[in-house]
């Protein structure tokens, strides 16, 4: 088993991959600004919760000693978010990462694991977005995504595995919920108002239940190192149009639910292959987007997302405005 350092432990992924990896016997790691709460994780014999900032490196070099294995989550995520303050977002998400990625190798870590995104792709024509097409990103938030893979890459050899994944939307329940992503906003809305705005419909929009993003780190951590030095992978799946979508979760939450047609200027839409990662590592999803909804729908019968619709915690650019972090 391993000792695993998880940056962004305590975010939406996070806070489901950190339990899953301490429940297979590995030694956890988590650090994270928590700015979202502190108790979305268990307390567990072999977890050490560090609340801290990517960015102070005298911090690195004390904690990442005896990590054979780093998972780098954490980072301003998604474009509004980012574009609230784009100086913060380029010192998190950019200049941090070189430093980090330094202080890793230089501490003997073998195996470093990247969460970049696939928004790296931009607007694409290409019916299957395969990990060798060139990389078009749209904003800042995904151009320094695109960055951070060029150099991590350059960092690897053959005592420092350098892996490269870039997810689809993730949806589905975690104990540290987003409600400000594709699915999971579709299903609060039909749940609590019985009525989805659909934004346009046609465009495709890949996602990824968040339990296969969590069992996808599981087949990096796992996988002998030859399959992934210096490889990058595709994890997405599921790829409908959004108004498949709201249908999904309409039939998922209760035919009552109205569907409420808008224009929009969002014309994105990709559809990302993860055949790669399936022929590789022969990882496959085991979960839907129905299975999403579902989880969701059972999360609020069970009040265990209060407030959904208005509590900020569940908005990332809703949580970055209020707390104004530096």
């Amino acid at each position: 088993m391993s000792k695993i350092l998880i940056t962004g432990g305590a975010g939406y992924v996070g806070a489901m991959l950190t339990p899953y990896l301490l429940s297979k016997g590995h030694k956890v790691t988590v650090l994270d600004l928590m700015i979202y709460g502190e108790n979305v994780i268990k307390k567990h014999k072999n977890l050490n919760m560090v609340k801290g900032d990517i960015r102070d490196s005298n911090l690195l070099e004390k904690l990442i000693p005896g990590h054979e294995i780093v998972i780098h989550l954490a980072c301003i995520s998604n474009d509004p978010s980012f574009e609230l303050n784009p100086e913060l977002g380029k010192s998190i998400n950019l200049d941090a990462f070189e430093p980090f990625v330094e202080i890793s190798k230089k501490n003997a870590v073998q195996r470093f694991i990247y969460a970049s995104s696939s928004s790296v792709y931009g607007l694409k024509n290409e019916k299957d977005i395969t990990e060798e097409i060139e990389l078009e990103p749209l904003t800042d938030y995904s151009k320094f995504k695109m960055e951070c893979e060029k150099i991590l890459l350059k960092f690897n050899d053959i005592n420092f595995t350098c892996v490269v994944i870039r997810p689809a939307t993730v949806c589905g329940y975690s104990t540290r919920q987003r409600m400000d992503v594709v699915v999971n906003i579709l299903t609060n809305l039909a749940y609590h108002k019985r009525k989805i705005s659909v934004f346009g419909g046609s465009q495709l929009r890949p996602n990824i239940h968040i339990f296969d993003m969590i069992r996808a780190y599981e087949f990096l951590i796992n996988a002998p190192k030859s399959k992934v030095s210096g490889e990058i992978f595709n994890a997405g799946y599921e790829n409908k149009t959004v108004l498949d979508l709201a249908n999904t979760v309409k039939k998922i939450i209760g035919k009552d639910v109205k569907l409420d047609f808008t224009k929009t200027d969002d014309n994105r839409s990709y559809h990302i292959s993860s055949k790669k990662i399936k022929k590789v590592l022969d990882f496959e999803t085991t979960k839907t987007i129905e299975d999403a909804v579902s989880d969701l729908r059972k999360a609020f019968e069970k009040n265990l997302l209060p407030n959904s619709l208005a509590d900020e915690k569940y908005f990332n650019i809703k949580r970055m405005n209020n707390i104004k972090l530096k």
